[in-house]
């Protein structure tokens, strides 16, 4: 396996050979700083700045300083969009006892900061981006006091192995369908605190995104796709229902998630993990229909492929494919499904693999119409001046790219971590990575 992210135009086609792998590139980036728009609104350029969570926050759920920190650094970056990290709508649905949280008795708490954000962002590249909120159920995630508390769709053997979860913690359809008002609600308090948008979150096998897979569930959230889907599509219904009709209702929702039937969305029942869009495209064209006008599109699930949702240069397992291949459906299987709602912005994912290559694919891709938004995760925790980069300079510095490592992650998974880039962000998070990770 290549054991860094491509860095030069002939390191970048190397590994597409050696993965079979087509992917465009264009050696002019400037379509990535035009604006676009999205509903009502503007943004000022087409690089968006991924939901990173950072476990930072207050025990009552609020931004912390690292936080703040992390978002100010983001607004300086210059990005068009900020997707603002996972936010709980229910105490027992974080995911760690710092992950945000909204409720009626917070949500003010939030708004210094999103003004802040923009504030930062004018001053610094003239313009302001615009902000969501990513709204959250943790599900068998969740862990609220820092022990597991899961709260699961069904059963699912290749998450639980030999130890199935009781089925006590199988969610019913009465309490499902309090999830769904808190997250509208949760989308009107976002609003209050004056951001631009909210996303329901349905990706990476967190509780929304796991009932799209929940084929066997009885009721009405399992069986059909009427069902399985009727959480994140009731949601946004009722979120747009609340909200002002400027106010940007969307969702980061997988396509994909790299499990066979029945465990996993985006497959067909035979045919092992090959993806298949098709539910994935009649799910986005029904979001459409119900007034969504951006997306972001993602797959997989970090906790047991990550190689699907973020490929990697290093990491804890060898993964089994070449990352490039992981790149190339995330980019292609995104471009198939945006195909198929020409009128709806869509978000990429999976980019920063590619490192200082990134804009040159992105920018090819948006040429191309394959998507609308170049965008990035992992790269702002190492690079958040990556979009300023992009739009003045015409591309990334080779010095400064996220490598594709997993030590963010590696932080992440231990009880107490606050992730960020202890490579590039070393005064910060290198002494946080050895006391974490390295009990140093």
């Amino acid at each position: 396996m290549p054991t860094s992210v491509p860095l030069t135009r002939e390191a970048f086609e190397a590994q597409c050979a050696a993965a079979s792998v087509a992917l465009p590139y264009s050696e002019d980036c400037s379509i990535l700083n035009t604006p676009i728009g999205v509903g009502g609104r503007t943004a000022p350029n087409r690089i968006a700045y991924q939901a990173m969570e950072g476990c930072d926050g207050t025990p009552d759920g609020l931004p912390d300083e690292l936080t703040r920190r992390r978002y100010l650094r983001f607004a300086h970056g210059g990005p068009g969009i900020v997707w603002f990290e996972a936010t709980a709508v229910l105490p027992e649905a974080r995911a760690n006892p710092r992950q945000l949280y909204i409720d009626e008795k917070n949500y003010t708490g939030f708004a210094a900061l999103a003004e802040e954000i923009r504030e930062t962002c004018m001053r610094e590249n003239g313009y302001a981006p615009l902000i969501f909120m990513q709204l959250t159920h943790s599900g068998r995630y969740s862990k609220p006091e820092g022990k597991p508390a899961p709260w699961i769709a069904y059963n699912n053997p290749i998450f639980e192995g030999e130890h199935p979860i009781d089925a006590s913690r199988i969610v019913t359809d009465e309490y499902l369908d309090r999830v769904g008002d808190k997250l509208a609600a949760a989308a009107r308090l976002a609003e209050k605190a004056g951001f631009d948008g909210c996303d329901v979150k349905c990706c990476h096998r967190y509780l929304d995104s796991e009932l799209l897979s929940a084929y066997t569930r009885p009721g009405r959230y399992g069986g059909s796709f009427e069902n399985r889907t009727r959480l994140l599509r009731e949601s946004v219904r009722g979120a747009i229902a609340l909200c002002g009709s400027g106010f940007l209702v969307s969702t980061r929702v997988n396509i994909y998630d790299g499990f066979p039937y029945p465990y996993g969305f985006g497959v067909r029942e035979g045919e092992g993990i090959v993806p298949d869009y098709a539910e994935a495209i009649r799910l986005v064209r029904g979001l459409a229909a119900d007034g969504v006008v951006i997306a972001d599109l993602t797959m997989g699930n970090p906790y047991f492929n990550p190689h699907v949702n973020r490929p990697f240069a290093s990491g804890t397992y060898d993964p089994p494919e070449h990352p490039m291949a992981g790149v190339a459906r995330m980019l292609t299987g995104i471009a198939e499904v945006a195909a198929a709602v020409p009128g709806m912005r869509v978000i990429s994912s999976g980019l920063s693999y590619l490192g200082a290559v990134s804009p040159h694919v992105a920018a090819a891709a948006v040429e191309q119409g394959w998507f609308d938004f170049a965008g990035y995760g992992r790269e702002t925790l190492a690079y958040p001046d990556c979009a300023r980069d992009i739009c003045r300079e015409g591309g990334l510095d080779p010095k400064k790219v996220c490598l594709a490592c997993g030590k963010c992650t590696e932080i992440m998974r231990t009880p107490g971590g606050t992730p960020g880039c202890p490579v590039r962000d070393r005064e910060t998070y290198l002494p946080i990575y050895r006391r974490q990770v390295m009990g140093k």
